[in-house]
């Protein structure tokens, strides 16, 4: 019975070391592409498939009579292994003409075709098709189906082809090799989308001042704090209670930062004012696990229950408690201020994305808080920017289309999913990525 190299031996070492580095690669990662749960290493994934094809020597005692050249042809086809699931190694046609061949020799040319019925990320079917093999893969996620047809499907379509936006086709004119002219039209009409959204929605993102000790000046936003609110249950205090996890911005030693709440008792109100350094914040709301908080400003303590009838009857309301900024050096922590808070405010856009979320707990647990259809998952101003970038992925189709045209792509009117290699579709292949971008 022929044993083939995985049921042998494997180079774990190498392979191991190469599957946990993955882990720190961003630029031309499929993570980078979308975000996908558990999604397996491509170095583990194309081990598991060449291994699985070539032959251990030990099953052709033919040509290695001996123990002696069995071990030293299965070190070989280690070598090609360790070689094969190196990063760098990923497109290196030396290195994938020398793994495939292997597989050619042990198929008697005829390799047996793929198939992953559970996708997902599209690690195997990618590491597959890297490998010379025929692949089919399946999803029930539309999400999974698009981010196989992004990886997998398109660039074989468009590869060798030349950019056709009117930047790249004046720089670099006709050298094009792989999929550069795809990545580079990518970069350039999502550089598009940018700008617009800028000139449509910028002024709810606004730079924060950034306070003297820590450099001053104004600098981008990297993230706005928020916390929920419900009113306090005790009728004697009634502000507006916060429901945070804790107050804590950051435990990077030299960089601590925390949030603390100020109080007017008068007019039962609490803001909140950023403080540097690693002490530990006092009087902070959650009690324990669940939804167990209390009221910071009188001490009185809430039920799960109470939050949740509070939320159901459209009583859940938002405090932004602190602000991260870009550093030159690290990043900046800055209290809350009137602009900030005022850009936020901005309404619902007309055409916002809605539907009813599933009521099975396993799922999601925010019907239980009367957070029970899409729109609701969202501040207005999140609401408003997604339908702006949905809204120009659509636009700039249109853009795409015409400077395809331009650049003489066949003007066939046929989409991608009609089969179509023309202006139509390269501008929907374009989309794809560019939507991938916006989720």
């Amino acid at each position: 019975m022929t044993k083939k190299l995985i049921e042998v031996a494997l180079p774990l070492e190498k392979i191991n070391a190469e599957s946990a580095r993955e882990k720190s690669i961003r630029h031309g990662h499929p993570s980078t592409l979308h975000l996908w749960w558990a999604r397996r290493p491509l170095a583990a994934a194309r081990a598991v498939i060449w291994s699985s094809l070539v032959d251990d020597p030990s099953s052709h005692p033919e040509l290695f009579p001996t123990e002696e050249e069995q071990n030293k042809e299965r070190q070989r086809l280690f070598r090609i292994l360790e070689d094969l699931v190196v990063w760098e190694n990923s497109n290196n046609e030396a290195v994938l003409n020398l793994a495939k061949a292997e597989i050619l020799k042990y198929t008697n040319g005829n390799p047996p075709a793929l198939l992953d019925p559970f996708a997902g990320g599209g690690t195997i079917p990618l590491e597959g098709q890297r490998l010379g093999l025929s692949v089919r893969a399946h999803d029930l996620n539309p999400v999974a189906v698009l981010i196989n047809k992004a990886m997998i499907e398109i660039p074989p379509v468009f590869c060798g082809k030349p950019a056709i936006n009117p930047e790249s086709r004046c720089r670099l004119g006709n050298a094009w090799n792989g999929i550069n002219g795809l990545i580079e039209d990518v970069q350039y009409y999502g550089e598009w989308i940018r700008n617009e959204a800028y000139k449509r929605i910028g002024h709810s993102y606004p730079q924060v001042s950034v306070p003297l000790s820590q450099g001053g000046g104004k600098t981008n936003v990297v993230a706005w704090i928020w916390a929920h609110t419900v009113k306090c249950p005790n009728p004697a205090c009634g502000c507006e209670m916060p429901l945070a996890n804790g107050f804590t911005l950051s435990k990077k030693k030299g960089n601590e930062a925390y949030v603390e709440p100020v109080f007017d008792f008068e007019n039962k109100r609490i803001t909140y004012t950023v403080r540097l350094g690693g002490k530990k914040p006092a009087n902070e709301p959650k009690l324990a696990r669940g939804a167990n908080f209390k009221c910071i400003m009188c001490g009185e303590a809430t039920t799960p229950e109470y939050i949740k009838e509070e939320s159901c009857a459209g009583h859940l309301g938002t405090t932004m408690i602190g602000i991260i900024g870009e550093g030159t050096k690290r990043r900046v922590f800055v209290s809350p201020d009137a602009e900030q808070v005022l850009a936020a405010k901005v309404e619902k856009p007309e055409d916002y994305p809605t539907g009813r979320l599933s009521d099975d707990r396993r799922a999601l647990w925010t019907p239980i808080y009367g957070l029970d259809t899409f729109d609701k998952l969202f501040t207005n101003r999140q609401l408003r920017t997604m339908v702006t970038l949905s809204n120009l992925v659509h636009e700039v189709q249109v853009v795409i289309e015409r400077d395809a045209i331009s650049a003489g792509l066949d003007n066939d009117h046929i989409s991608l999913a009609d089969g179509g290699t023309g202006a139509k579709a390269y501008s929907q292949a374009i989309a794809v990525y560019l939507s991938l971008d916006n989720m």
